[in-house]
Protein backbone atom coordinates (compact mmCIF):
# COMPACT_ATOMS: atom_id res chain seq x y z
CA UNK A 1 0.00 0.00 0.00
CA UNK A 2 2.98 2.52 1.11
CA UNK A 3 4.34 1.39 -2.66
CA UNK A 4 1.41 3.08 -4.38
CA UNK A 5 1.39 5.61 -3.03
CA UNK A 6 4.51 6.76 -2.04
CA UNK A 7 3.83 10.70 -2.28
CA UNK A 8 0.51 10.69 -0.03
CA UNK A 9 1.89 8.13 2.79
CA UNK A 10 5.27 10.27 3.01
CA UNK A 11 3.16 13.59 3.03
CA UNK A 12 0.78 12.14 5.47
CA UNK A 13 3.59 11.27 8.22
CA UNK A 14 5.50 14.43 7.89
CA UNK A 15 2.86 16.35 8.65
CA UNK A 16 2.20 13.91 11.71
CA UNK A 17 5.85 14.03 13.01
CA UNK A 18 5.93 17.84 12.24
CA UNK A 19 2.58 18.48 14.33
CA UNK A 20 4.10 16.40 17.39
CA UNK A 21 7.32 18.63 17.24
CA UNK A 22 5.60 21.98 17.17
CA UNK A 23 5.92 22.16 21.17
CA UNK A 24 9.73 21.76 20.51
CA UNK A 25 9.73 25.60 19.39
CA UNK A 26 8.50 26.52 23.32
CA UNK A 27 10.60 24.30 25.06
CA UNK A 28 12.14 25.30 28.85
CA UNK A 29 15.11 24.16 30.08
CA UNK A 30 15.15 24.14 34.24
CA UNK A 31 14.80 21.97 36.91
CA UNK A 32 11.93 20.72 39.32
CA UNK A 33 11.73 21.50 42.95
CA UNK A 34 9.17 20.67 45.83
CA UNK A 35 6.42 22.47 43.68
CA UNK A 36 6.47 19.45 41.43
CA UNK A 37 6.24 16.76 43.83
CA UNK A 38 3.10 15.08 44.69
CA UNK A 39 0.58 16.96 47.35
CA UNK A 40 0.50 13.72 49.63
CA UNK A 41 4.58 14.62 50.05
CA UNK A 42 5.50 16.53 52.79
CA UNK A 43 7.81 18.99 51.05
CA UNK A 44 5.55 19.83 48.50
CA UNK A 45 2.87 20.87 51.11
CA UNK A 46 5.59 22.37 52.74
CA UNK A 47 6.19 24.21 49.23
CA UNK A 48 2.69 25.49 48.98
CA UNK A 49 2.03 26.90 52.60
CA UNK A 50 5.56 28.77 52.16
CA UNK A 51 3.94 29.74 48.63
CA UNK A 52 1.17 31.37 50.35
CA UNK A 53 2.40 32.31 53.47
CA UNK A 54 5.12 34.79 51.91
CA UNK A 55 4.48 34.74 48.13
CA UNK A 56 5.86 32.33 45.29
CA UNK A 57 9.37 33.88 45.47
CA UNK A 58 9.89 32.48 48.98
CA UNK A 59 10.67 29.75 47.41
CA UNK A 60 13.35 31.05 44.96
CA UNK A 61 15.97 32.86 47.07
CA UNK A 62 18.63 34.35 45.16
CA UNK A 63 22.01 34.99 46.82
CA UNK A 64 24.31 38.30 45.96
CA UNK A 65 27.61 37.49 47.62
CA UNK A 66 30.47 39.79 48.13
CA UNK A 67 34.07 39.89 48.86
CA UNK A 68 34.70 43.27 50.86
CA UNK A 69 37.91 45.19 50.73
CA UNK A 70 37.62 48.18 52.63
CA UNK A 71 35.29 50.21 55.07
CA UNK A 72 34.18 52.33 52.11
CA UNK A 73 32.95 49.00 49.68
CA UNK A 74 31.23 47.86 52.93
CA UNK A 75 29.44 50.67 53.13
CA UNK A 76 27.94 50.58 49.59
CA UNK A 77 26.81 46.91 49.90
CA UNK A 78 25.02 48.44 52.64
CA UNK A 79 23.45 50.47 50.46
CA UNK A 80 22.66 48.12 47.67
CA UNK A 81 19.28 46.56 49.41
CA UNK A 82 17.21 50.09 48.70
CA UNK A 83 18.19 50.04 45.26
CA UNK A 84 17.69 45.99 44.63
CA UNK A 85 14.02 46.71 46.45
CA UNK A 86 13.27 48.62 42.95
CA UNK A 87 14.49 46.25 40.30
CA UNK A 88 11.43 44.92 38.41
CA UNK A 89 10.13 41.46 39.76
CA UNK A 90 12.25 41.53 43.27
CA UNK A 91 9.58 41.13 45.81
CA UNK A 92 11.90 41.79 49.06
CA UNK A 93 15.41 42.15 50.03
CA UNK A 94 16.94 41.18 53.27
CA UNK A 95 19.52 43.51 55.01
CA UNK A 96 23.40 42.45 54.16
CA UNK A 97 24.91 40.07 56.58
CA UNK A 98 28.74 39.90 57.05
CA UNK A 99 31.33 37.86 58.45
CA UNK A 100 32.96 38.63 61.93
CA UNK A 101 35.73 41.39 59.96
CA UNK A 102 33.60 42.34 57.79
CA UNK A 103 35.55 40.76 54.64
CA UNK A 104 32.67 39.55 53.10
CA UNK A 105 28.43 39.77 52.92
CA UNK A 106 25.69 37.94 51.34
CA UNK A 107 21.97 39.68 50.87
CA UNK A 108 18.95 37.49 49.71
CA UNK A 109 16.66 38.71 47.47
CA UNK A 110 13.27 37.08 46.98
CA UNK A 111 11.31 37.58 43.66
CA UNK A 112 8.07 37.61 42.86
CA UNK A 113 7.85 34.72 40.86
CA UNK A 114 8.32 30.99 41.66
CA UNK A 115 11.58 29.03 40.97
CA UNK A 116 10.62 27.78 37.03
CA UNK A 117 9.32 31.14 36.20
CA UNK A 118 10.87 32.67 32.76
CA UNK A 119 10.17 35.58 34.87
CA UNK A 120 12.92 34.56 37.77
CA UNK A 121 15.48 33.62 34.90
CA UNK A 122 15.09 37.06 33.56
CA UNK A 123 15.44 38.18 37.24
CA UNK A 124 18.49 36.30 37.36
CA UNK A 125 20.14 38.09 34.46
CA UNK A 126 18.96 41.62 35.42
CA UNK A 127 20.55 41.17 39.14
CA UNK A 128 23.84 39.93 37.59
CA UNK A 129 23.81 43.39 35.46
CA UNK A 130 23.22 45.80 38.08
CA UNK A 131 25.40 44.13 40.44
CA UNK A 132 28.28 43.68 37.85
CA UNK A 133 27.81 47.45 37.02
CA UNK A 134 27.38 49.13 40.74
CA UNK A 135 30.77 47.40 42.10
CA UNK A 136 32.83 47.43 38.61
CA UNK A 137 36.00 49.05 39.41
CA UNK A 138 35.44 49.27 43.00
CA UNK A 139 37.78 46.57 43.89
CA UNK A 140 34.80 44.58 45.48
CA UNK A 141 33.83 41.67 44.10
CA UNK A 142 29.62 40.80 43.40
CA UNK A 143 28.39 37.61 42.55
CA UNK A 144 24.61 36.37 41.97
CA UNK A 145 24.19 32.55 43.04
CA UNK A 146 22.07 30.36 45.16
CA UNK A 147 20.16 27.51 44.03
CA UNK A 148 17.72 28.87 41.96
CA UNK A 149 20.98 31.13 39.82
CA UNK A 150 22.49 27.64 40.05
CA UNK A 151 19.95 25.70 38.18
CA UNK A 152 19.68 28.80 35.69
CA UNK A 153 23.12 27.92 34.56
CA UNK A 154 23.28 25.21 34.49
CA UNK A 155 20.19 25.01 31.84
CA UNK A 156 22.05 28.39 29.77
CA UNK A 157 25.09 25.89 29.61
CA UNK A 158 23.61 22.93 28.32
CA UNK A 159 21.37 24.63 25.90
CA UNK A 160 24.64 26.31 24.39
CA UNK A 161 26.40 23.01 24.05
CA UNK A 162 23.66 21.21 23.26
CA UNK A 163 24.22 22.26 18.96
CA UNK A 164 27.91 20.95 19.23
CA UNK A 165 26.67 17.48 20.84
CA UNK A 166 23.89 16.87 18.35
CA UNK A 167 26.16 17.34 15.23
CA UNK A 168 28.56 15.43 16.87
CA UNK A 169 25.90 12.01 17.08
CA UNK A 170 24.58 13.23 13.91
CA UNK A 171 27.50 13.16 12.03
CA UNK A 172 29.40 10.54 13.50
CA UNK A 173 26.70 8.52 12.72
CA UNK A 174 26.18 9.50 9.04
CA UNK A 175 30.03 8.47 8.48
CA UNK A 176 29.67 4.84 10.00
CA UNK A 177 25.77 4.34 8.12
CA UNK A 178 27.78 5.80 4.83
CA UNK A 179 30.38 2.90 5.63
CA UNK A 180 28.59 0.22 6.32
CA UNK A 181 25.54 0.85 3.50
CA UNK A 182 28.16 2.22 0.79
CA UNK A 183 25.48 5.44 0.41
CA UNK A 184 25.11 8.94 0.83
CA UNK A 185 21.27 9.16 0.53
CA UNK A 186 20.59 6.21 2.87
CA UNK A 187 22.68 7.29 5.46
CA UNK A 188 21.66 11.31 4.70
CA UNK A 189 17.98 9.97 5.08
CA UNK A 190 18.66 7.81 8.54
CA UNK A 191 20.09 10.97 10.66
CA UNK A 192 16.77 13.30 9.23
CA UNK A 193 14.26 10.25 9.75
CA UNK A 194 15.79 9.58 13.69
CA UNK A 195 15.80 13.50 13.96
CA UNK A 196 12.02 13.66 13.07
CA UNK A 197 11.61 11.09 16.02
CA UNK A 198 13.17 12.25 18.61
CA UNK A 199 11.61 16.31 17.57
CA UNK A 200 8.43 14.34 17.68
CA UNK A 201 9.37 12.87 21.29
CA UNK A 202 10.56 16.08 22.49
CA UNK A 203 7.30 17.84 21.28
CA UNK A 204 5.33 15.28 23.71
CA UNK A 205 7.78 16.47 26.77
CA UNK A 206 6.64 19.71 26.48
CA UNK A 207 3.46 19.07 25.83
CA UNK A 208 2.73 17.25 29.10
CA UNK A 209 4.95 18.20 31.15
CA UNK A 210 5.41 21.64 30.15
CA UNK A 211 1.97 22.43 28.76
CA UNK A 212 -0.12 20.95 31.10
CA UNK A 213 -1.99 18.39 28.24
CA UNK A 214 -2.92 15.32 29.61
CA UNK A 215 -1.64 16.09 32.83
CA UNK A 216 -4.23 14.22 35.21
CA UNK A 217 -3.90 11.22 33.38
CA UNK A 218 -0.04 11.16 33.02
CA UNK A 219 0.01 11.84 36.76
CA UNK A 220 1.86 15.39 36.41
CA UNK A 221 0.63 17.60 39.62
CA UNK A 222 2.13 20.66 38.21
CA UNK A 223 3.55 22.66 34.77
CA UNK A 224 6.98 23.42 34.73
CA UNK A 225 10.21 23.55 32.85
CA UNK A 226 11.74 20.25 31.20
CA UNK A 227 14.92 18.77 33.13
CA UNK A 228 18.06 20.67 31.43
CA UNK A 229 19.84 17.27 31.32
CA UNK A 230 16.67 15.51 29.62
CA UNK A 231 17.55 16.55 26.55
CA UNK A 232 20.63 15.80 26.07
CA UNK A 233 20.42 12.37 27.63
CA UNK A 234 17.61 11.39 25.79
CA UNK A 235 19.12 12.42 22.21
CA UNK A 236 21.83 9.82 22.72
CA UNK A 237 19.39 6.86 23.92
CA UNK A 238 17.20 7.30 20.96
CA UNK A 239 19.43 8.30 19.12
CA UNK A 240 21.45 5.17 19.43
CA UNK A 241 18.31 2.80 19.20
CA UNK A 242 16.70 4.59 16.50
CA UNK A 243 19.78 3.20 14.44
CA UNK A 244 19.24 0.01 15.25
CA UNK A 245 16.01 0.17 13.63
CA UNK A 246 17.85 1.70 10.53
CA UNK A 247 20.17 -1.31 10.67
CA UNK A 248 17.82 -3.85 10.60
CA UNK A 249 15.29 -2.47 7.72
CA UNK A 250 17.99 -0.83 5.79
CA UNK A 251 20.24 -3.64 5.96
CA UNK A 252 17.71 -6.43 5.25
CA UNK A 253 16.71 -4.08 1.99
CA UNK A 254 20.23 -3.84 0.70
CA UNK A 255 20.76 -7.32 0.75
CA UNK A 256 18.04 -7.75 -1.67
CA UNK A 257 18.99 -4.98 -3.54
CA UNK A 258 22.43 -6.75 -3.42
CA UNK A 259 20.63 -10.12 -4.97
CA UNK A 260 18.04 -8.78 -7.28
CA UNK A 261 18.90 -5.35 -8.73
CA UNK A 262 15.32 -4.23 -8.23
CA UNK A 263 14.47 -1.37 -5.75
CA UNK A 264 10.91 -1.89 -5.74
CA UNK A 265 11.01 -5.63 -5.04
CA UNK A 266 13.68 -5.02 -2.25
CA UNK A 267 12.10 -2.28 -0.28
CA UNK A 268 8.71 -4.84 0.14
CA UNK A 269 10.52 -7.70 0.62
CA UNK A 270 13.07 -5.85 3.16
CA UNK A 271 9.94 -4.33 4.87
CA UNK A 272 8.17 -8.12 5.15
CA UNK A 273 10.71 -9.54 6.84
CA UNK A 274 11.90 -7.28 9.62
CA UNK A 275 8.65 -5.71 10.59
CA UNK A 276 7.69 -8.42 12.91
CA UNK A 277 11.36 -7.76 14.46
CA UNK A 278 10.97 -4.10 14.54
CA UNK A 279 7.48 -4.41 15.82
CA UNK A 280 8.29 -7.21 18.51
CA UNK A 281 11.41 -5.34 19.84
CA UNK A 282 9.32 -1.84 19.94
CA UNK A 283 6.83 -3.39 21.84
CA UNK A 284 8.83 -4.76 24.50
CA UNK A 285 11.05 -1.21 25.18
CA UNK A 286 7.67 0.82 24.71
CA UNK A 287 6.12 -1.65 27.70
CA UNK A 288 9.00 -0.92 29.71
CA UNK A 289 9.67 2.78 29.15
CA UNK A 290 5.75 3.11 29.89
CA UNK A 291 6.64 1.87 33.33
CA UNK A 292 8.38 4.55 34.19
CA UNK A 293 5.73 6.95 33.87
CA UNK A 294 4.28 4.76 37.08
CA UNK A 295 6.69 6.58 39.51
CA UNK A 296 5.65 9.98 41.15
CA UNK A 297 9.21 11.77 40.21
CA UNK A 298 8.55 13.79 37.71
CA UNK A 299 12.05 13.08 36.17
CA UNK A 300 11.52 9.39 35.78
CA UNK A 301 8.14 9.98 34.24
CA UNK A 302 9.70 12.49 31.82
CA UNK A 303 12.45 10.15 30.75
CA UNK A 304 9.92 7.24 30.44
CA UNK A 305 7.50 8.91 28.67
CA UNK A 306 10.07 10.51 26.16
CA UNK A 307 11.58 7.25 25.30
CA UNK A 308 8.44 5.23 24.98
CA UNK A 309 7.11 8.15 22.72
CA UNK A 310 10.04 7.85 20.38
CA UNK A 311 10.05 4.11 20.41
CA UNK A 312 6.70 4.01 19.26
CA UNK A 313 6.81 7.10 16.48
CA UNK A 314 10.11 4.99 15.16
CA UNK A 315 8.66 1.89 15.11
CA UNK A 316 5.69 2.77 13.70
CA UNK A 317 5.85 5.79 11.44
CA UNK A 318 8.92 6.50 10.85
CA UNK A 319 9.96 2.38 9.86
CA UNK A 320 7.03 1.54 8.52
CA UNK A 321 5.28 4.48 6.27
CA UNK A 322 8.29 7.38 6.06
CA UNK A 323 11.37 5.14 5.13
CA UNK A 324 9.43 2.51 2.88
CA UNK A 325 7.95 5.77 0.37
CA UNK A 326 10.96 7.41 0.51
CA UNK A 327 13.21 4.50 -0.54
CA UNK A 328 10.23 4.13 -3.49
CA UNK A 329 10.61 7.33 -4.43
CA UNK A 330 14.19 7.55 -4.44
CA UNK A 331 14.94 4.61 -6.47
CA UNK A 332 18.36 3.19 -7.33
CA UNK A 333 19.17 6.46 -6.24
CA UNK A 334 19.17 5.14 -2.43
CA UNK A 335 22.55 3.59 -3.16
CA UNK A 336 24.26 6.08 -4.73
CA UNK A 337 28.13 6.36 -3.97
CA UNK A 338 30.48 8.00 -5.54
CA UNK A 339 33.67 5.61 -7.05
CA UNK A 340 36.01 8.11 -5.37
CA UNK A 341 34.08 8.31 -1.63
CA UNK A 342 34.13 4.63 -2.33
CA UNK A 343 38.05 4.42 -2.70
CA UNK A 344 38.39 6.30 0.48
CA UNK A 345 35.79 5.02 2.84
CA UNK A 346 36.31 1.53 4.46
CA UNK A 347 34.07 -0.95 4.18
CA UNK A 348 32.51 -1.51 7.55
CA UNK A 349 29.77 -3.79 6.21
CA UNK A 350 27.02 -5.76 7.82
CA UNK A 351 26.55 -7.78 4.35
CA UNK A 352 28.60 -9.22 1.24
CA UNK A 353 29.07 -6.50 -1.49
CA UNK A 354 30.82 -9.07 -3.91
CA UNK A 355 30.14 -12.94 -3.54
CA UNK A 356 32.84 -15.22 -1.86
CA UNK A 357 35.88 -15.76 -4.16
CA UNK A 358 35.89 -19.45 -5.85
CA UNK A 359 38.29 -20.57 -2.75
CA UNK A 360 36.44 -19.65 -0.02
CA UNK A 361 33.56 -21.70 -1.92
CA UNK A 362 34.94 -24.94 -1.96
CA UNK A 363 33.89 -27.58 0.54
CA UNK A 364 36.18 -27.65 3.95
CA UNK A 365 38.52 -30.75 3.69
CA UNK A 366 37.39 -34.01 5.77
CA UNK A 367 39.93 -35.01 8.18
CA UNK A 368 39.76 -38.68 8.87
CA UNK A 369 40.05 -39.72 12.98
Amino acid sequence: MVQRAPILFLSGSLVILLALAIPVLDMRLGSSDAGNNPPSYTSRRSYDLLSRGFGPGFNAPILVGFAVNDAAAAGQVEQLPAALKQVEGVANVSPPIFNQDRSAAVITVFPSTEPQAEETTDLVHRLRAIVHQSFNGSGTQALVGGTTALMIDVGDKISAGMPLFFGAVIGLSFLLLMAVFRSIVVALKAAVMNLLSIGAAFGVLVAVFQWGWLGDIVGVHREGPIEAFIPMMLFAVLFGLSMDYEVFLVGRIREEYLRTGDNTESVARGLSLTTRVISAAAAIMIAVFLSFALSDQRVVKEFGIGLATAIFVDATIVRLILVPSVMQLMGSANWWFPSWLDRIVPRVGVDRDRPASPAARQPAPVIPD
